[in-house]
């Protein structure tokens, strides 16, 4: 056996940064730092389940990965077609990465649509499995090729591989007392298999989740582990893969600890829940079912031996209105949705900042307006959760910046509710939802402590020495009043939508003390503690990228890849979004150039011209998708050198 270094050009997978020749005839093993792999077929193909299997695998092997689901709106879009194309990404390296990736290094293609669909990501060199099975004529025509791209030329750049997936599967189950159409159903595991073998990924646990997945149907869990190991050894055997390749674990990624892949959704769930523990306040969900929000209340449905409860509403206004009846009561409660929900929720939204309850306001942000694009990503719900009520109606925001981060986000969120009795947005986006990372599960002494004090008792003497409770008496240092529990003797109080008076909570339409509530209720958000912006800016560069939410992996990426080139440049990147960090106007003066890219058509940099009069320069997508790292470094490169 022989080692040797190989240039990169060798495959296009990633660096190639080794190659290991097996004697007697067998297989090249060739070592790279990172692959992109891209699953693509009918949304009923399972590509998004094969996808999610590969992940598991691949985070149990160690490697540090980052994904991207793409799929229809549709519950079962036209089968064959463009627009019922589903896609799963996965960026997987030795090494520390932000990004499901630019371009995919592999494409398996299911039918013609998927072929179509995705081919024009592919860098030249790129492998393209194919299942030939599927590219029939009529298949052909109803995607619009007019001659098949597997013998007219059209993909002698790319490394393609035809394979007869169907029938392959087919062959490996005519022992299982299933129909060819039932048979078939398992030709995503005999690709997933295939994939399995070309990288060296685990088995156990696909054989393990399939087994469980399927346990009051044992047939057809036997029948999936037979494709699946099917389509492994067809790789063994099969003279077209000539070569398999190894991605090392990523070692030296990570700090020190346990580690398990993670959605941003299922993150966001564990962080709710945590939340409820540390605070020791039973956790309730209002909510209405959402793309792409739906999977948190799926997820906090399963919790109840933590003392959570989940109610799915008749509406998104009953979901919140029960929400904030929780939080009267004595909960930590969440409401969970997506931007047109947000628009229903408004006026309860509202109603929480009127009585200084504190309640999470969750919005999975997605492509708008109205029912836009409810499986595609966006930030354009910002404006909205900063002034989309009626009135003065301050509410603090928080944003995730990965999947992971998704966890410590919603305990931020959830002190500054209980901190300061107030509603708070969290803004997620569809990218992060269903994306997925390592998470290093932390232990338990680094939680914070949210524990809360209920009022017990008067909190103020008159004038006659009278003791009394005032339900709008202010904590001095946060301008938090009194958590008051119904039932509890002597603190009888009255809530409502109407203004109140200061201290007594009558019901008052004075102008002077509707004026001072206004600005305490905005002093109150305005004064909320939360860390400073930090800086990266190891040159002392002329110019500053500053981002906010899933922005933060592109723009990281982009930002090496620039460094890498020589160019000198800042990035600092906001997770607090009302009130903003006090020391960032303070940043923002110190560059001569400001970039701030979001996927809206520029939210974030209106919003910081208008408090820092700084001429901030947007840069702009809203496609639906994440920004890709080299499209960013060439806009940044640009404005640079503007």
């Amino acid at each position: 056996m022989t080692s040797q270094v190989s240039s990169p050009a060798e495959h296009t997978d990633g660096t190639v940064v080794g190659e290991q020749r097996k004697p007697g005839g067998a297989k090249d093993v060739r070592r790279l730092d990172r692959v992109i792999i891209r699953f693509a077929g009918d949304s009923g193909d399972g590509m998004q389940l094969t996808g999610d299997r590969f992940t598991s695998e691949t985070a149990s092997f160690g490697n540090d990965l980052s994904t991207l689901p793409n799929f229809p709106a549709e519950i079962r879009a036209p089968a064959g077609t463009l627009p019922g194309v589903s896609s799963f990404q996965l960026h997987f390296a030795d090494h520390d990465i932000l990004t499901p990736g630019d371009a995919p290094n592999v494409l398996v293609a299911m039918n013609p649509a998927a072929l179509k669909a995705n081919v024009g990501d592919l860098p030249r060199g790129a492998e393209i499995i194919v299942n030939t099975d599927e590219f029939t004529k009529r298949a052909l025509q109803k995607v619009g090729y007019d001659t098949d791209p597997l013998q007219d030329g059209s993909l002698d750049g790319y490394n393609l591989h035809p394979v007869p997936l169907t029938t392959l599967t087919v062959e490996a189950l005519k022992e299982f007392s299933l129909s060819r159409k039932e048979a078939e159903r398992s030709k995503n595991m005999f690709a997933l298999g295939l994939l399995s073998w070309m990288y060296h990924r685990p088995t156990e646990g696909t054989e393990k989740f399939l087994k469980s997945k399927f346990a009051k149907k044992p047939d057809i869990a036997e029948a999936n582990i037979a494709a699946f190991r099917a389509g492994w050894n067809f790789g063994e055997t099969t003279e077209d893969f000539a070569v398999s390749y190894e991605v090392a674990p990523a070692a030296k990624a990570f700090p020190v600890g346990t580690y398990r892949n993670i959605s941003g959704n299922l993150a966001l769930a564990y962080g709710l829940v945590t939340a409820s523990q540390q605070a020791d306040l039973p956790l309730f969900l209002g909510s209405y079912p959402i793309t792409p929000a739906s999977d948190i209340l799926h997820e906090l449905s399963k919790h109840k031996n933590f003392g959570v409860r989940t109610f799915q509403a008749e509406d998104e206004i009953a979901g919140i209105g029960a929400a904030l009846g929780a939080a009267f009561g004595g909960s930590l409660a969440v409401t969970t949705t997506s931007g047109p929900g947000v628009a229903l929720k408004s006026e309860t939204i509202g109603l929480a900042v009127s009585l200084e309850l504190p309640l999470l306001v969750v919005d999975i942000q997605r492509g708008g307006p109205s029912t836009g694009l409810p499986t595609k990503t966006e930030q354009a719900d910002l404006l909205q959760a900063m002034f989309g009520r009626n009135g003065e109606a301050p509410v603090p925001i928080v944003a995730p910046q990965t999947p992971a981060d998704c966890f410590d986000a919603a305990l931020e969120a959830a002190r500054i509710a209980l901190t300061y009795r107030t509603p708070v947005m969290l803004l997620s986006d569809g990218y992060l939802a269903n994306g997925s990372e390592p998470w290093r599960i932390p232990d338990l002494d680094e939680l914070p402590d949210l524990r809360v004090q209920f009022a017990s008792g008067p909190n103020h003497t008159l004038q006659d020495g009278t003791e009394v409770f005032w339900p709008y008496k202010r904590d001095p240092e946060t301008l938090a009043r009194p958590w008051a529990i119904p039932g509890t003797p002597g603190l009888e109080h009255r809530i409502g939508g109407i203004e109140k008076q200061d201290g007594t909570g009558n019901i008052s339409y004075d102008p002077a003390n509707h004026d001072f509530m206004v600005r305490t209720r905005q002093a109150k958000v305005d004064g909320i503690e939360v860390p400073d912006i930090e800086v990266d800016d190891p040159h002392g560069a002329k110019a500053l990228v500053l981002g906010w939410g899933s922005t933060y992996g592109p723009i990281t990426a982009a930002v090496r890849r620039l460094r890498a080139g020589g160019e000198s440049i800042a990035q600092a990147h906001l997770r607090h979004l009302n009130p903003f960090p006090r020391n960032l106007g303070k940043v923002l003066q110190q560059y001569d150039k400001v970039v701030v890219p979001e996927m809206n058509l520029g939210q974030l940099a209106t919003l910081i011209r208008a408090k820092y009069l700084v001429d901030a320069h947007s840069y702009n997508q809203v496609n639906g998708m994440p920004f890709k790292a080299e499209q960013l470094a060439t806009a940044l490169k640009e404005a640079i050198d503007d």
